[in-house]
């Protein structure tokens, strides 16, 4: 299968390792143990963070958001883009302090993103933010708009919910109540009785 053609590559911003120590210090500063803390991360915080910004990579391919990170533990992510709801926007103080923004890679399967909070990835320090935003989204929509005019799965046709006549949407969703009712019944009579 050959190579996605590659659209946009994310550039980070320098200052971004700024925040992560910052970060990383006020959060020691406002645990106990993290003050006990506080003098090693001071010392080895900048060498991590900017070990962690030089592995920091966020690729737009035609089909999929790409994201590498992680210095000592590597972690590889590839989002389809069909699956991305949005990519919420996000600066806090610091950010805004620094400069920077940032945003968190929404999808539809929402909570189930090991950052928690319904995202998957949540990124901080892209040069021109909303502009990577725009092109992602862009994308996006241009690979629904594509499939759903090939009728191919996969398109809004198939993600989207029911429109048209609420009488329809009442006999869709009689037939969803129907089919539940169906696998209870199986569910009750294959269990063990006891």
């Amino acid at each position: 299968m050959p190579e996605p053609r590659v659209l946009v590559k994310a550039e980070f911003d320098r200052r971004v390792v700024q925040y992560w120590v910052l970060r990383g210090t006020i959060l020691c500063a406002i645990s106990i143990v993290g003050i006990v803390l506080l003098p090693i991360w001071v010392l080895v915080g900048p060498k991590v963070a900017a070990a962690h910004l030089r592995r920091l990579r966020c690729t737009l391919t035609e089909r999929t958001l790409e994201v590498r990170h992680g210095w000592l533990i590597r972690t590889e992510q590839t989002i389809p883009l069909e699956k991305i709801t949005d990519l919420a926007m996000v600066q806090g103080p610091i950010m805004r302090w620094l400069g920077l923004q940032g945003f968190r890679v929404e999808t539809a399967g929402g909570l189930l993103g090991s950052y928690g909070g319904g995202h998957l990835v949540a990124l901080v320090g892209i040069i021109d933010a909303p502009g990577f935003r725009r092109s992602v989204l862009d994308q996006r929509d241009d690979l629904w708009e594509s499939r759903a005019a090939a009728g191919a799965p996969g398109g809004p046709a198939r993600d989207a919910p029911p429109r048209g006549d609420p009488g329809d949407q009442a006999s869709v969703l009689r037939e969803i109540r129907d089919t539940l009712a169906r696998i209870e019944q199986r569910l009750a009579d294959s269990s063990p009785r006891g």
